[in-house]
């Protein structure tokens, strides 16, 4: 009898340290993803995140006068009146300071620089604002960042789903015969073009679903859309990014780091749209939810 007892006690010990191992597991995860979302809001209202974006202009053939003052024909606030001049001829993107002054590119004052191509980006500094190339598709424009950006001043914060385990799933990768070209449109309707080598297969919600990772570096970056998708997601994408799979092929991907482009939150930004193998119909109640404050669209 008192074996018995004895018996049942170290069971229920250890079913006990069980359980307690398990709350742990749960809390620290939780304790990982609010971690990794504090990091994510505080990398998009960094100096250089996404909030400081503050304009985009496309470049036509020949010359475009930039400055604050309205007389230009590319308007940039917090820089001179008169502050340059961007030329576009066959491909080529050059800056010229005004008469007698000097812009400070890529940390040197000169008077004249090629910024595209360039080995580098060239960045033009003014002040609070920088100034440099952004190709989209295959156009060419000049963006803008400044560190006083009324969307930056304006920014209300992220909202997220609550964390969900389940929704941290396994998925199998199996590499194209050849690795593809993906050709996806953007917000602004130009074709962005990426490198696939390889597909996911993953159970969500009982049901076997394939989606269609792009390269990024060393990781698997997914461009996704959801059930949730204009209802309680950004409408035009989110993005997921995965570790490279393993020996044997297997990677997981983690819905609850699902983010929004930065298109979510600022007009003058561009977004690749989902390839259509990633436009789930299920419901994926995890990661970050719409942007309803300023500068959202």
């Amino acid at each position: 009898m008192l074996m018995h007892i004895r018996r049942l006690a170290a069971l229920a010990l250890v079913a006990s340290l069980g359980v307690t191992t398990l709350v742990r597991a749960v809390n620290d995860y939780e304790a990982e993803i609010a971690a990794w979302r504090t990091e994510r809001e505080a990398d998009l209202k960094a100096d250089d995140g996404w909030l400081t974006v503050s304009s985009l202009f496309f470049l036509r053939e020949g010359q475009t006068s930039f400055g604050s003052s309205q007389r230009n024909d590319f308007v940039v606030p917090h820089v001179p009146s008169v502050a340059g001049v961007f030329e576009l001829r066959d491909g080529r993107v050059t800056v010229q300071a005004p008469a007698n002054a000097r812009l400070t590119v890529d940390g040197e004052a000169v008077e004249a620089a090629q910024l595209y191509p360039a080995e580098n980006q060239m960045i033009v500094a003014l002040g609070p604002v920088s100034l440099w190339v952004h190709l989209s598709g295959e156009r060419l424009a000049i963006r803008v960042r400044d560190t006083d950006a009324e969307i930056r001043k304006n920014f209300t914060g992220l909202d997220w789903f609550p964390v969900d385990d389940t929704y941290r799933m396994r998925a199998k990768f199996t590499p194209h015969a050849e690795p593809m070209t993906v050709k996806t449109m953007n917000i602004l309707g130009d074709i962005e073009t990426y490198t696939s080598t390889g597909y996911v297969t993953l159970t969500i919600k009982g049901r076997e679903t394939q989606m269609l990772p792009v390269n990024s570096g060393q990781r698997l970056w997914f461009i996704m859309r959801d059930g949730t998708s204009g209802a309680d997601t950004y409408s035009a994408a989110r993005f997921l990014y995965a570790d490279a799979p393993d020996a044997e092929g297997w990677t997981t991907l983690d819905f609850n780091r699902a983010y929004n482009p930065p298109c979510a939150f600022n007009p003058h930004t561009t977004c690749p749209l989902p390839p259509p193998e990633n436009r789930l119909e299920v419901r994926i109640e995890a990661g970050e939810k719409s942007y309803r404050g300023p500068g959202a669209h």
